[in-house]
């Protein structure tokens, strides 16, 4: 059996820098109590590991109120601005790892609504980076993601529009979104807020789908990135699996596949990848 790994799976950039500012501040700030606000990225198996290492995950606003201390390391989604206020005004310790990328969209987002702009994000209105890039705007904010939600949604004629997008969308859905908003618009401002990362991983993601007999795509369940690379492999081989660890998988479901092509979402860590890629090689 020959196995084709993509060369872009596995943590981006964002992803790495913000587990790795945990694992610092865990090192750095003994004896104080390390705090991630929500789970510093969508992998349990990374966040199971920082929790052996004494670090808690606050999961509500209604748990930062009843801190006292302490560090608190914003999450590589981003958060919105009333989180960071909440911390200053609470003088508690505030580590930023948000990606880049997503804190590009948080200023983006600020200048655009202040200047009077009608903001909408392209995304899932209940992920965690879209609740925070909503965050930064200093009006309502509309949340599209099918071309339902496109036609439902009332233009306010009076506003210029600005149009940005969750960094892990479906950029072809992207595109298409942007295209029906332009045929009811005249006055808008797209900005193509898809990470770099996103789009070579599920561009290099179909392309070896489409040359394999199966397709494994390894990601937590809760990874918006790797459900959309799931999606794009699954339109074009039929047998192709989602998994979040080698547990998941049914290596007789590969029985007849002479080819196998894996690929990995952006919080996936390297060593899960590797023993999935290593269990498929030794097993056929």
């Amino acid at each position: 059996m020959e196995v084709k790994l993509a060369k872009t799976a596995g943590f981006c950039f964002g992803v790495k820098r913000a587990v790795e500012t945990v694992y610092e501040q865990v090192e750095k700030e003994k004896g104080k109590k390390i705090y991630t606000y929500g789970p510093i990225i969508h992998n349990e198996e990374v966040v199971k590991d920082m929790q052996k290492k004494g670090v808690t995950v606050i999961k509500t606003e209604e748990e930062l109120e009843s801190l006292e201390s302490g560090v608190v390391i914003i999450r590589s989604h981003g958060v919105p601005k009333r989180i960071y206020d909440k911390l200053e005004e609470k003088n508690i310790t505030c580590v930023d790892a948000t990606c880049p990328f997503v804190k590009k969209i948080h200023n983006i987002v600020k200048k655009e609504s202040e200047a009077g702009s009608q903001i909408v994000i392209i995304g899932n209105s209940t992920h965690p980076e879209v609740e925070g890039i909503k965050g930064w705007s200093t009006s309502p904010v509309a949340v599209i993601q099918t071309v339902e939600d496109v036609n439902n949604f009332k233009f306010d004629k009076s506003k210029k529009v600005c149009i940005v997008s969750q960094t892990t969308f479906n950029y072809k859905k992207f595109e298409e979104l942007v295209e029906i908003i332009s045929k009811k618009r005249y006055d808008i401002s797209v900005l193509n807020t898809i990470c770099n990362a996103t789009t070579e991983r599920q561009t290099e993601a179909r392309s070896i789908a489409e040359g394999v007999d199966a397709m494994i795509v390894i990601g937590d369940k809760h990874s918006s990135n790797t459900q959309k690379l799931f999606e794009i492999c699954d339109k074009v081989c039929n047998n192709t699996y989602y998994i979040q660890t080698l547990d998941d998988l049914d290596l007789n479901q590969l029985g007849s596949a002479k080819t196998v092509g894996i690929t990995a979402g952006a919080s996936t860590p390297n060593n899960i990848i590797e023993e999935v890629q290593n269990n498929v090689r030794i097993n056929f």
